[in-house]
């Protein structure tokens, strides 16, 4: 993806963390009491972020990488 520097996705990685945080602190609640008057609600959908932490996770790694000059790399092994 061209244009994403390593401190932007390492910023993301830090947003998607701190959002973690926050919805395992306090996830769901539920407001009024009775099934009448009770209202659910959910802050975030804790799956979603932790789908963008694997994403920026790699995301910094190979950033990083190419930074360091180490592209990825394949292994190529003869058939016989």
């Amino acid at each position: 993806m061209a244009g994403i520097t390593l401190v932007t996705a390492q910023t993301r990685l830090d947003d998607y963390l701190a959002a973690e945080l926050a919805v395992l602190g306090n996830q769901e609640y539920t407001i009024g009491s009775g099934t009448a008057g009770a209202r659910k609600l959910r802050r975030a959908d804790l799956a979603e972020i932790r789908k963008g932490i694997e994403y920026w996770e790699a995301k910094v790694k190979d950033l990083a990488m190419r930074s360091q000059g180490r592209g990825r790399s394949i292994t190529l092994r003869p058939r016989f």
